[in-house]
């Protein structure tokens, strides 16, 4: 299958969503344009692909939300922007091109998967997601205390309930939280717990990963999706990598995976052959140095299309 992944050349979208009203500091919404100065477009297109940027999306104005928890902070922009993407995943992801959300905090994803999801249900076929991540999201709007919306994404895509009044509607087709693979995690609040483990979404937290090794706890999970047929969406986090190598992130958590881990993570998934969706999320390039998380992420997803060790040049972070 690496042969194959190989020599397929994609159809790429970019599609910036500078978002930073779910987080609580402010610089995320530089996210986007730090991606496309660091050379995004530039490195794809060396690898072969087409790209095709569309610019930055708008949040729809919603005026007539209320959240169910007066510490939720900013609800009518996560409930606009949410419908935004959703309408924007749901119709990139009915063709045949490869859509690249460029973040914005990770919030972008309550509406990025879950249109993925609504996409492959009809062509089908089920959503998978990747989620790699130091936070599982896996709040609801119940159970979160900081507020802060960026810790609810994976709860509202896999129709955890209290979320109607963010699109207006229920989800009609929400990612079955069993094939949700969270990887990289080292902070879990007790409420998110539980959910997990009631929803029996797949965690790999970084002692897991020190003990068994990336590698192999990733492979079962992408020969579970070529098996059921799906398509797989990948949600990459900056503090998913150690903040030694990656500092441009306001959620800091030390220990994440180091260059090697996530280069490897990203290979394994281009042989796959079986990513069909791009998350970009939390880069807030105010705290970046001298943009080396943005140039890091955007190495990443080279590897994720293709880029092999002997293509890399020698950069100095």
């Amino acid at each position: 299958m690496g042969a194959e992944a190989e020599t397929l050349k994609q159809n790429i979208v970019l599609v910036g969503a500078p978002v930073e009203e779910g987080t609580g500091r402010r610089g995320c919404l530089m996210g986007p344009d730090a991606y496309r100065t660091a050379g995004l477009a530039n490195t794809l297109e060396a690898l072969g692909h087409h790209v095709r940027d569309d610019g930055n999306l708008q949040p729809e104005t919603v005026d007539d939300v209320r959240p169910p928890n007066g510490t939720v902070k900013n609800f009518g922009a996560y409930a606009g922007w949410t419908r935004s993407l959703f309408k924007k995943a749901s119709d990139l992801g009915t063709g045949d091109s490869f859509p690249i959300y460029l973040g914005g905090d990770h919030s972008l994803a309550a509406g990025t998967v879950a249109g993925q999801a609504k996409a492959a249900a009809e062509k089908g076929r089920p959503l998978f997601v990747l989620w790699l991540d130091a936070h599982s999201d896996f709040h609801t709007l119940e159970s979160t205390d900081s507020g802060n919306l960026h810790g609810t994404p994976l709860a509202f895509a896999c129709g955890l309930p209290g979320f109607d009044a963010v699109l207006g509607a229920p989800l009609t087709h929400p990612v079955s939280a069993d094939r949700v693979e969270i990887m990289g995690v080292r902070s879990i609040d007790e409420a998110e717990r539980d959910f997990l483990v009631r929803h029996g979404a797949g965690v790999s937290d970084m002692r897991r990963i020190d003990e068994e090794g990336i590698g192999k706890l990733l492979h079962p999970f992408l020969e579970r999706v070529r098996a059921e047929n799906g398509l797989l969406h990948v949600s990459l986090d900056v503090d998913f990598l150690d903040p030694d190598i990656a500092p441009a992130v306001g959620t800091t958590v030390p220990g994440g995976a180091t260059f090697r881990e996530a280069h490897l993570v990203m290979e394994m998934l281009h042989d796959s052959g079986l990513v069909t969706s791009l998350d970009l999320v939390e880069l807030n390039p105010f705290l970046d140095d001298r943009g080396k998380t943005a140039r890091l992420m955007v190495d990443l997803t080279g590897s994720l299309f293709g880029r092999r060790v002997f293509d890399r040049p020698t950069r100095s972070y």
